[in-house]
């Protein structure tokens, strides 16, 4: 089978109803968990307690509600069929793209993939009664990386990478590029959500960087904790409530945005 041969099995895939159907759920499915991110990071602001404000926080506060498993079960369709999408746009591209800019924009999906893969999977084990810590997961795999060889430059390494995603949906937050992502009329609602919601994932995602980068140099897992250590090193700041409701409101607007893309996003 050529290169032809597989894109052409590949785009069939991605144009198929049932991956685009999924796809979209996928896009509400996130939507979904920012939204409890962010009353989770609320209740953290401004109570004792809270949980993690991160995914499996979220995850977890929905497996405990009337009929969460079921919305796990759909959330895992979701965003199997959602990375599925994202692989087979890597696999094909858009059409008259250049070759440089598909190079880069096939990165994006693939690691996309592995994000929404990874979602699957963690919702997974929350849907079939089990449980999982993002926070833990971190910090036992930081802690695994820096016994190794240049451990300690691999967690820094790993923190710039997250630094530049984080730099990334500032640029496209503030430059609104999201708008490329969207068909139809989504309307100035949609545009200010996503607006706001990437330049707040944006801030978190460059906090997560920045601690991972600090850990390295220290030689410490303490700082290594993703994106619920870092939106408590914003409560440890001054005025750290506000900054953390800030941030959190900022994070259910990508929420919001999410969903729109489930009607708007280009599948």
């Amino acid at each position: 089978m050529n290169q032809r041969d597989v894109e052409g099995a590949a785009r069939q895939v991605g144009d198929s109803k049932v991956v685009e159907c999924g796809a979209r759920v996928g896009f509400a499915a996130s939507g979904l968990l920012h939204l409890l991110m962010a009353w989770i990071a609320v209740r953290i602001a401004w109570s004792k307690g809270g949980g993690s404000a991160d995914q499996t926080g979220a995850l977890g506060n929905l497996s405990g509600q009337p009929g969460g498993k079921v919305i796990l079960w759909v959330l895992v369709v979701g965003f199997v069929l959602l990375a599925l999408w994202h692989l087979t746009e890597a696999a094909t591209g858009s059409p008259g793209t250049e070759a440089k800019d598909r190079a880069k924009d096939a990165v994006q999906d693939v690691a996309k993939t592995v994000l929404f893969m990874g979602l699957a999977w963690t919702t997974y084990k929350f849907a079939s009664g089990g449980s999982s810590s993002s926070s833990g997961n971190t910090r036992d795999f930081t802690a695994k990386l820096m016994h190794q060889p240049f451990g300690r430059v691999l967690v820094a390494i790993i923190g710039l990478v997250i630094l530049g995603v984080g730099a990334y949906h500032l640029y496209k937050g503030w430059t609104e590029k999201f708008r490329e992502d969207l068909q139809g009329n989504p309307g100035d609602a949609v545009i200010h959500a996503g607006r706001i919601g990437y330049v707040a994932k944006g801030i978190a995602l460059t906090i997560v960087g920045g601690l991972f980068v600090v850990g390295g140099a220290k030689g410490s897992t303490k700082e290594t904790t993703g994106l619920d250590g870092a939106l408590r090193t914003l409560l440890e700041q001054p005025f750290g409530k506000i900054l953390l409701t800030v941030v959190a409101l900022g994070i259910a607007c990508y929420g919001i945005y999410s969903f729109a893309c489930a009607k708007f996003a280009k599948v």
